[in-house]
């Protein structure tokens, strides 16, 4: 009589019957997973899976997920830019949109947040200063940090009246505003601002060492301490 086929494939048993088998002879070390796990809900995906889905199809769900976590910090962020709670509820809508498009660009070597805070900031620095007709040209990446400069600059700045700070930050280049809540409003790493304004170390510290050093200089002269 001809022996009936086991296992997989083989019309004579199961998977489960394979399993056992296998387990019995140990075969296998450790459980097998017979069918496949049941999808995750997508509102658990992470912003790196829900950015992965969505480059493969475009989707408004997935999407609206992405814009329920970050809607919030991307309007914050632009309030704090333009100082203007109506230009940043319109600022808001153009970065999703903007971000939206280009979801395909994003390279998955930082995180998702750190991208989207990039077009964010550059996107509020354009509107703000479109109307001017010369924009400053920053040759920090050729400058050496004087040494102590920084913490010096850091320290005399945290000592102010954080009632006036706000008025100083009003008075500032968009550029030094930004750079500004980046680090202290926002918390961001060296190496995020990096990555947000797209320069060296060097030149993230530089630029963080003058905005500092301007706002200092605003702050005596609107208020004539020191």
């Amino acid at each position: 009589m001809a022996r009936r086929g086991r296992g997989l494939g083989f019309g004579g048993g199961s998977g489960c019957d394979l399993f056992l088998e296998l387990r019995q002879k140990n075969r296998i070390r450790s459980p097998i997973v017979l069918f496949r796990k049941k999808a995750k809900p997508v509102s658990q995906l992470s912003d790196e899976e829900l950015v992965t889905e969505l480059q493969r199809e475009m989707n408004a769900e997935r999407f609206g997920i992405l814009y329920d976590r970050y809607a919030t910090k991307v309007f914050q962020k632009c309030v704090g830019m333009t100082r203007n709670k109506e230009q940043a509820q319109d600022l808001t809508h153009d970065i999703f949109l903007k971000a939206f498009v280009n979801l395909t660009k994003f390279d998955h070597r930082s995180r998702f947040g750190t991208w989207l805070y990039s077009i964010t900031y550059n996107y509020c620095l354009d509107h703000l200063r479109k109307d001017q007709k010369h924009r400053a040209t920053d040759l920090d990446e050729d400058l050496t940090l004087p040494d102590g400069a920084e913490d010096r600059y850091e320290q005399e700045l945290l000592s102010l009246r954080a009632d006036r700070l706000a008025s100083v930050l009003d008075a500032l280049e968009p550029g030094d505003r930004g750079i500004l809540l980046m680090k202290y409003q926002d918390e961001l790493s060296v190496k995020d601002m990096m990555e947000v304004l797209g320069l060296a170390e060097s030149a993230v510290k530089m630029r963080a060492m003058r905005a500092r050093e301007r706002a200092l200089a605003k702050y005596h002269q609107m208020y004539r301490e020191g």
